[in-house]
């Protein structure tokens, strides 16, 4: 027969197998590991894998280096511009229409084609610059902050781009349509080369620096500054600094072509709001 004694203590050797087995031991470990392991990648994305001692003058000659880089492919991109600078030129007179065009001074145009090689050749060379600036800022980067870096340059250059080919559609036949119409029965349309290339490639250039705007959005949600509620909430702002860009950077004063540019600043916000929320942030 077994006696009492050991019934107790069968008894008691099968409560503590139950709770050695018992769900709320066998999770601890579980959530143990799991946070543990989170732990252990977080600090993987937060380490400098290329982390260098460097002075101050090593810094500085190595930005004097990347920047030397950058202004030689800009002079070879502005160069190389410049000899084939009359398709740019006559792509450019496009938007025009039937406008004829005067150089109303000698070597106007000589100049106007240095101009707009000038601006040619930097956004041809705007991807070595990104290139350059990439390669200095690197060591100092964590592998979380690497992560961002190729999609941010990718989506800032294209961006820009979409801003050009914008201003190119839409803002430029818009303006200039404004003006011909409103001066057709009083005024013959002969307008100075160089006034008309400083409007475009302002316009131009000024709506592809307004096109970052979602890049700004992304980099500060992903840094933790701004969420995308807090961007959300200011929209009233939002829609009175579009007015005011679109005002400030459209080199015309016609409602129209600035309507267009804050109507587009107020989509490119909206939709980085929208590509911050998708981040988790």
């Amino acid at each position: 027969m077994t006696s009492p004694s050991n019934l107790e203590t069968s008894e008691q050797g099968s409560d503590n197998n139950l709770e050695a087995i018992s769900p709320e031991n066998s999770i601890a470990p579980m959530a143990g590991g799991v946070l543990g392991s989170r732990n252990l990648e977080n600090e993987f994305l937060d380490e400098l894998p290329d982390e260098v001692e460097m002075s101050l003058f090593d810094h500085l000659e190595e930005l004097r280096q990347r920047l030397f880089y950058s202004l030689i492919a800009v002079a070879i991109a502005v160069i190389g511009c410049f000899f084939t600078v009359k398709p740019i030129v006559q792509l450019l007179e496009v938007p025009a229409g039937p406008v004829k065009f005067l150089q109303l001074a000698p070597g106007e145009y000589f100049f106007v084609s240095i101009e707009v090689a000038g601006y040619s050749g930097l956004l041809i060379a705007t991807p070595f610059i990104f290139y350059q600036i990439a390669l200095f800022v690197l060591p100092g980067l964590t592998r979380k902050e690497r992560r961002l870096l190729g999609p941010v340059f990718f989506g800032s250059s294209f961006l820009f781009l979409g801003g050009l080919v914008f201003a190119y559609i839409a803002l430029i036949p818009a303006a200039l349509n404004f003006f011909v119409t409103y001066g057709a029965d009083v005024v013959e349309q002969l307008w100075s080369i160089d006034k008309y290339f400083k409007f475009v490639l302002l316009l131009m250039f000024s709506t592809g620096l307004a096109f970052q705007i979602p890049i700004l959005q992304v980099l500060l949600g992903v840094l933790g500054i701004v969420s995308s509620n807090q961007m959300l909430s200011g929209w009233r702002y939002v829609v009175l600094g579009a007015a005011v860009l679109g005002a400030v950077l459209t080199p015309s004063t016609d409602p129209l072509t600035q309507s267009l540019l804050g109507g587009a600043v107020l989509s490119l916000y909206f939709g980085g709001v929208g590509l911050v929320k998708l981040l988790g942030r």
